[in-house]
């Protein structure tokens, strides 16, 4: 095993890799759209934007760092080997055959494809493609050591060249300047609004989950596993800058759109009639190009970690199968009809997300916290009511007269429950109380 330093081509490497594995299509055109509602409001938008959409998913690159974790279970696992485990099973399928690897073959054939298909015909394309691009992801993720080599070195520079053309003849022919009109809530509270669509994005738990695939791949470059922890910070803070300046970018794509389009219905619609914009009949196919490979990254990673992870808690199933079932699983959601499983996914995210963001904060500050198990269960615990509320306000029953009630109550009382932040005084202070308890015991 290496114990040098690695070299700058290394670092660029597996930056290179952590940034393909979690930059999906939902990265790219979400700043698009937001730079479309900020309109010269952009700035405090972006900067808003980049707090949740880049430093926290860097703050899980470094949580995992800072405590030596292997995986989810490992950052979990101060609370209790079930509770590490849950949080494992609950976000692999949900980031995985559930939901979120699903969705990259829909949104790749929504903007690639389905326009050049007549709609008679889009559901049997549909079958077609994601039988092929789940065939393709698993034949790719099927070697472990297999990820560094697509992702790393071929796919991610690929899609990155394309993008870029795409911003050059942006910034070399642009649409309008950046005094656009301001649209909605952008027009009073743009920086909050930017804090709101970067938490969309989730990538702070998808970073969790693909964590598993990048110490697999690094330690597969023959470095220790004590040389693991630091190579990932630094890595993960080149490939979080790199996304940085790819937000700003596209935001600014966004806006400058609006001196000849008005605001698109969506982030999707509003990168595909720039790219048509810049490229003709062309920007068609070319936005399937760079979607699909934006996308197919984010579903390798989410899969080969879905196998890795799972493999690891259950080792009688091996690698190779829990890969099958993902493929087999995600190809039969994404044809079962993806905006049905979003009504079942997307309460579970909005459970699953604050005990994420509290561990990855817990391990951050694991200068104090030490993993002590005191400090880790009062903080699950005080957030767990939070949580549940969250997840049921965003479920079907939300039209419910006594859901209702409950939400008025939820979001009257506690500050920030409005905003979709609730959990977050009650993690204060069942971390406080942690602390302390902690502290009297030492003493």
């Amino acid at each position: 095993m290496k114990e040098q330093k690695a070299s700058k081509r290394q670092l660029l490497l597996i930056a290179s890799l952590i940034f393909g594995l979690f930059f999906g299509a939902g990265n790219l055109i979400f700043p698009v759209q937001l730079g479309q509602m900020a309109g010269h409001h952009w700035l405090p938008a972006v900067i808003g934007f980049l707090l949740t959409g880049a430093v926290l998913p860097f703050l899980a690159m470094l949580a995992m760092a800072l405590t030596k974790s292997k995986s989810v279970f490992d950052i979990a696992a101060p609370v209790g080997a079930w509770f590490g485990t849950a949080m494992l099973v609950a976000i692999h399928f949900s980031l995985g055959p559930l939901f979120a690897t699903p969705r990259t073959a829909a949104t790749a054939f929504s903007m690639g494809i389905a326009p050049l298909i007549p709609s008679a015909y889009q559901q049997l394309a549909m079958l077609i493609f994601s039988g092929l691009f789940f065939l393709l992801v698993y034949k790719m993720t099927l070697k472990e050591s297999n990820l560094m080599d697509w992702v790393g070195k071929y796919l991610n520079p690929l899609f990155l060249l394309l993008l870029a053309l795409i911003l050059v003849l942006a910034l070399v022919l642009p649409m309008g300047d950046l005094q656009q009109h301001v649209s909605g809530a952008y027009q009073t509270q743009a920086a909050f609004q930017g804090i709101l669509e970067g938490y969309n994005t989730m990538d702070c738990l998808a970073l969790l989950a693909l964590a598993v695939s990048v110490v697999y791949a690094v330690r597969n470059m023959g470095f220790s596993e004590k040389a693991v922890p630091k190579l990932l910070a630094k890595s993960g803070l080149l490939a979080i800058a790199l996304e940085s300046f790819i937000y700003i970018a596209t935001a600014l794509l966004g806006v400058s759109s609006l001196g000849i389009m008005g605001v698109s219905p969506n982030g999707g619609a509003a990168f595909s009639n720039i790219v048509t914009h810049y490229l003709g009949n062309a920007g068609i196919i070319a936005t399937g190009i760079i979607v699909t490979l934006a996308v197919i990254t984010t579903a390798m990673g989410l899969s080969a970690s879905f196998a890795q992870d799972l493999h690891k808690v259950f080792p009688t199933i091996t690698y190779k199968n829990w890969l099958r079932l993902t493929a087999v699983g995600s190809f039969l959601t994404a044809n079962a009809g993806l905006t049905k499983i979003i009504a079942f996914s997307t309460p579970v995210l909005l459970f699953l997300y604050p005990f994420t963001l509290a561990l990855t904060i817990l391990a951050v500050l694991h200068r104090w916290t030490k993993q002590e198990p005191i400090i880790y269960r009062l903080v699950m615990a005080f957030i767990a009511i939070p949580a549940l509320l969250d997840g049921l306000l965003a479920s079907p029953l939300a039209s419910e007269n006594w859901v209702k009630g409950i939400a008025t109550a939820y979001h009257h009382y506690l500050p920030l429950a409005a905003e979709g932040f609730g959990w977050v005084l009650p993690a204060v202070i069942g971390g406080l109380i942690g602390f302390a308890l902690s502290k009297k015991k030492l003493a």
